[in-house]
């Protein structure tokens, strides 16, 4: 078998199936429940939130199977980048992975930024003095610090997640151990008035809501794409290490979700001078066993935190790199630093980003910032994926596929069900912030950049489609082709 395209440019495929799980599971865990909990519960309007994260399961597990099928047979830098670059390709040349870069740039980011939150917010439970300015130079301090960690090779960033993946399951279990310990059958699993009545209008909008937050919990559950050209026997590795971290991080989420809430009031969650409402897991903790346990416990979770930045910000940064070595983002993006092999401008890029976007989460609130980051994926992301593996089936049935989704097109149907429900409801959820405007807005914004790379750099529709089918031509060794 020739080799793949991207083992000629400097990547070695050194991570393996646990390093990748490993990698997953702390992208997708990190602060994400610990702060969302308390949304979830709002959303739904009491213990009837599970329902939430079962819901953002079911559409992780039936995207995942999307990523599996295009990351096992498009094992390349960038994820999206090179999937949508080869299923569109043929119609609207190189506007689909331009328009991907473009918003990954921001929602990636965008999503580590949350987790900077997270880490301030649970930081303000070990330091209650401390002030909205302080917080903000720990957030900012917090980045500069991942960013520093990651400037090195990739095998001993594989080795320092596995470490952060065990503080993470660590912490994880520590709270669900207190939890059951102190658990309340009764708090858990007693219901406000009408809470499961599907015929009213309240119930659906709490679920889509839920179903945002669900989704944004699990998400991560594609990191491992992103290093596609780092993995070990991809076609196998990626689509198991997809499924076996959705699966594991369900079963963590929903053990998480039902043990606080036999210990903390749901109503004590929605009080926004309670510190459940900011910091639930600690407070489980305290209740539990004692204010020594949490503050240690409020520790690895700090940690956990970090750890999910840094996982999100070492899969995101390969992004523009592989873009730009493709001629289709800013080309100083394609530089590899010459020693540790990584894309330092790419990630010096996101890391900037972060920081922004920590500032203006400290401005507006976490559900917002949810909001947005959601709403500008989906437009370009996760409908454009759903359409991309129908298509490459149809315009590359040579590739070789070690892995095809299970039951197709089912997962694919009900992926595209979800996301269109998340978008659709946006506006809803987060009324008179316009996330859906916003998202428009800024794909509108890369449509007209593209316009203007596109005739600077004489590419389609200023020039000849070009068409390259690499990774079809890595197991079929062939020319490429132009079409005008």
């Amino acid at each position: 078998m020739a080799e793949l395209p991207d083992e000629r440019v400097g990547f070695v495929r050194r991570i393996g199936l646990f390093q990748a799980t490993a990698l997953n599971m702390s992208q997708m865990c990190g602060i994400g429940p610990f702060v969302t909990i308390p949304l979830m519960v709002a959303a739904f309007g009491g213990p009837q939130a599970v329902i939430g994260f079962l819901a953002g399961a079911v559409l992780a597990l039936a995207d995942g199977l999307i990523w599996a099928e295009l990351g096992a047979s498009l094992p390349g830098a960038g994820g999206s980048y090179v999937y949508l670059r080869q299923a569109f390709q043929y119609r609207t040349g190189k506007l689909m992975p331009f328009l991907f870069v473009w918003t990954a740039m921001l929602f990636i980011p965008l999503g580590m930024s949350t987790g900077v939150l997270g880490f301030v917010q649970y930081l303000a439970y070990l330091w209650p003095d401390l002030s909205p300015g302080q917080g903000d130079l720990v957030g900012l301090a917090v980045t500069a610090g991942i960013v520093v960690l990651l400037w090195r090779r990739v095998e001993n960033i594989a080795r320092l997640t596995v470490v952060l993946w065990t503080v993470m399951i660590a912490s994880v279990v520590l709270v669900i151990a207190a939890a059951f310990t102190h658990f309340s059958p009764e708090r858990a699993f007693t219901y406000p008035a009408r809470a499961f009545e599907l015929t009213a209008g309240h119930f659906w909008t709490g679920f889509a809501a839920g179903l945002t937050i669900g989704i944004y919990d699990y998400l991560g559950y594609n990191t491992v794409a992103y290093l596609g050209a780092e993995v070990r026997a991809p076609g196998r590795t990626i689509p198991r290490a997809v499924i076996r971290s959705i699966l594991g991080i369900m079963t963590i989420y929903l053990l998480l979700e039902i043990g606080t809430l036999g210990v903390v009031d749901w109503r004590e969650m929605l009080d926004p001078h309670s510190p459940a409402s900011a910091s639930v897991a600690s407070v489980v903790l305290e209740k539990a066993w004692g204010r020594g346990a949490a503050d240690t416990v409020t520790v690895l979770i700090l940690l956990t935190a970090a750890a999910s930045v840094l996982t999100g910000l070492l899969g995101g940064s390969r992004i523009p790199y592989d873009a730009a070595r493709d001629r289709v983002f800013f080309r100083p993006y394609g530089t590899l630093h010459p020693r540790h092999r990584f894309p330092t401008l790419g990630l010096l890029t996101m890391g900037a980003v972060t920081a922004a976007g920590f500032l203006l989460g400290r401005h507006t609130d976490l559900a917002t910032l949810i909001q947005l980051l959601t709403t500008v994926m989906v437009l370009v992301q996760a409908l454009a994926q759903v359409a991309a593996v129908s298509v490459l089936r149809r315009r590359q049935p040579g590739l070789h596929r070690p892995y095809r989704m299970w039951l197709h097109p089912l997962p694919s149907i009900v992926a595209l069900l979800g996301w269109l429900v998340i978008y659709g409801y946006a506006d809803r959820s987060s009324p008179g912030r316009y996330p859906v405007e916003w998202s428009l807005a800024w794909v509108g914004a890369g449509a007209v950049a593209f316009l203007v790379w596109a005739r600077r750099e004489k590419e389609w529709p200023f020039g000849p489609k070009r068409i390259r089918e690499e990774y079809l031509h890595s197991t079929n060794p062939g020319p490429g082709r132009l079409r005008r």
